[in-house]
């Protein structure tokens, strides 16, 4: 790679259920912020490349989603293409994206991530998630049995395991729940924007033991577009306010439990790749799908010890505006969970806050910025990983 790499400009829609709203105009209308944002017209992207995760189950939509969903954008005609990788798919298109503008083969790339998951059905919406694991693997019975969701099933039973080996709590869980619901009210583009307490979330319904509904992420339709250019590209952008890419890494799961972890390989790549540690990370969004499994993702990503997240997240650190400020927008917990938008909505408020945009969210002085996000089930683990490193 010698291509440096810059965003500049990004677009989101509002994420929750809109059963009125295809995945087509939410996509329209987070390119058009995303290329109102970098102050260029559509002509000027090189490569587009489309995240959508469930459109072939949800809508029927399938073979040409990028070209169905941007038909009316001034795109078509462009290269394109379709990105599905369970919810790592809006990760997996920043990622080629930037890798089209790194290694020279563009000097725009837009990613786009947009999602429709909410069906008058809610068995369609939940019937979809299961298409996220390998379908040749027999699943314990109690998985998807008792929930109805099989990954809240997966992840409780993750959470368990977790539980018993470090002692983390599930007054621990609402604690983040808090926080995220917390963050989400600041978010004018969030699905759940009301606090919460803590008894209020151990109380709810439970879905999965020990996770109880606000502990679960919910389902929701949105978009959001990422607008990438190369440094020349970049100077010449009078009013640019351009973040840089310092690296992405997209790996696969082993499926071997012997075997670290996609995100955890990915993480040292990246920070390895980017010549940064985790103690310089300023801010992070961190796939957050069940509540533990934020705290869990502060270890793989090494912003504290294996076994120590409650502890990182008891002291403040991860809070808005604390050291590391994590999930700032809500994460998937509250900000929604559109599974195809959830990479690019991760980028666009990293941007945000290294633009020092981001308002009552604001992590003071952000200079470095870091989105770590996985999805699928392949074996023990994630079936894919991608995480990328921002600086200012």
């Amino acid at each position: 790679m010698t291509t440096r790499v810059a965003v500049v400009g990004i677009g989101m829609t509002s994420f929750g259920k809109y059963i009125d709203r295809s995945v087509r105009t939410s996509a329209e209308e987070a390119v058009r912020n995303a290329l109102a944002d970098a102050g260029i017209g559509a002509e000027r992207v090189d490569r587009v490349f489309f995240g959508n995760a469930a459109a072939g189950l949800i809508t029927g939509q399938e073979m040409v989603r990028a070209q169905a969903a941007l038909r009316y954008t001034g795109l078509l005609g462009k290269p394109m293409v379709s990105v599905e990788n369970a919810c790592a798919t809006g990760s997996t298109a920043f990622h080629l994206a930037w890798h089209s503008v790194a290694s020279g083969q563009s000097d725009v790339a837009m990613a786009i991530g947009a999602e429709k998951l909410s069906h008058p059905d809610k068995a369609v919406s939940f019937g979809a998630f299961g298409g996220a694991v390998d379908k040749e693997d027999v699943m314990p019975s109690h998985i998807g049995s008792g929930s109805g969701s099989i990954f809240m099933d997966i992840y409780a039973e993750r959470t368990r395991r977790y539980m018993e080996a470090t002692g983390t709590t599930p007054e621990d869980f609402a604690r983040v729940t808090v926080k995220s619901r917390r963050a989400g009210a600041l978010n004018p583009y969030a699905q759940f924007r009301k606090e919460t307490t803590v008894e209020e979330v151990l109380t709810a319904r439970m879905i999965s033991q020990p996770l109880t509904l606000p502990m679960c992420s919910s389902i929701g339709d949105g978009a959001a577009a990422i607008v990438l250019v190369s440094s020349r590209v970049a100077a010449q952008l009078t009013g640019s306010r351009p973040v840089w890419v310092a690296t992405s890494v997209l790996l696969s799961g082993m499926a071997d439990p012997t075997k670290p972890s996609a995100s955890v390989s990915a993480a040292k790549a990246a920070y390895e790749d980017a010549s940064i540690g985790p103690d310089e990370v300023h801010v992070a969004e961190v796939h957050d799908a069940s509540a533990p499994g934020e705290i869990i993702n502060y270890e793989v990503v090494q912003f504290c010890p294996e076994g120590q997240g409650a502890e990182l997240l008891r002291s403040g650190a991860t809070d808005i505006g604390g050291r590391i400020s994590v999930n700032p927008s809500g994460g998937l917990l509250s900000r929604g969970h559109p599974i195809g938008a959830t990479g690019t909505a991760q980028i666009a408020e990293l941007v945000q806050q290294l633009r020092g945009e981001a308002g009552e969210r604001q992590r003071p002085s952000a200079k470095v910025a870091l989105a770590q996000n996985s999805g699928g089930q392949v074996g023990h683990e994630s079936a894919v990983a991608v995480v990328s490193i921002l600086t200012a």
